[in-house]
């Protein structure tokens, strides 16, 4: 990853950039300029912005400004790309690599441990807050998977295509912990964004099925089914639903 502000693959590296904020509380309150260091992506005639928090790591949603905007308002700033961006990615990236290997090798407690570590350095990192929810799920822990839930609905990244294994990771445990309702509105918020996956209706239906709503979970297996013919796991979930529904009439 180079820091240069212009190379053969256009705008990428640390830059900084004069911002408005307020400070003081009442009659004293008042708008001051505040230096805030970004990390930017050029894409195309726009580049992609993420403000750096107080440890130098990317966090929190990206923007978008156009390529002439960027070049007029940020200057590059290699110091600290070099010196602080990339050592805290760095150490991030080991801890993340640790507390994922340890909830694997069935070390909750261990892996609890690493997970807030991460969220110590960025509250928001996706990667984190989905690895400590199901590492309280591993452990049945429903509470304090609750609690990580809400936090994950709220975050930009939680239904990006970057996290899509862990996003389906995720509900489907919280619909093998029998948390139904949190998963269906887990999935409900993912429809806002993702409304023509296959896979997202799918694991409605099968949510649906467990809970026992044979009726609702029948209309989202035959959404899956529209999106994808031939989709074997859907076409065996529809005819076991159907089965149950004829048992019951």
């Amino acid at each position: 990853m180079s820091n240069e502000s212009s190379h053969e693959d256009g705008v990428r590296g640390v830059f900084s950039t004069m911002k408005k904020s307020w400070i003081g509380t009442g009659t004293t309150r008042r708008k001051v300029d505040v230096q805030v260091y970004v990390y930017a992506e050029q894409d195309g005639d726009s580049v992609r912005v993420q403000e750096l928090n107080e440890n130098y790591l990317p966090s929190g949603e990206e923007s978008e400004v156009s390529l002439e905007e960027f070049l007029a308002g940020y200057t590059p700033d290699p110091e600290v790309y070099e010196k602080k961006m990339q050592p805290a990615v760095r150490k991030l990236t080991k801890t993340l690599a640790k507390a994922e290997r340890q909830r694997q090798q069935g070390e909750v407690y261990s892996a609890e441990f690493e997970f807030k570590n991460a969220l110590d350095m960025d509250g928001e990192n996706v990667r984190a807050n989905f690895g400590l929810g199901l590492t309280y799920l591993d452990r049945g822990d429903t509470k304090e998977a609750e609690r990580v839930l809400k936090k994950l609905v709220n975050l930009a990244q939680t239904f990006s295509h970057d996290n899509k294994h862990l996003f389906n990771e995720f509900g489907i445990k919280l619909r093998k912990s029998g948390m139904y309702d949190q998963a269906l509105a887990y999935y409900g918020r993912a429809m806002q964004i993702a409304s023509q996956d296959e896979n997202l209706f799918y694991n409605i239906a099968r949510t649906l099925y467990d809970k026992g709503d044979m009726e609702k979970g029948l209309v989202f297996v035959d959404k899956a089914l529209a999106l994808r013919s031939g989709f074997n796991e859907a076409e065996q979930l529809k005819q076991v639903m159907e089965k149950k529904r004829a048992e019951r009439a």
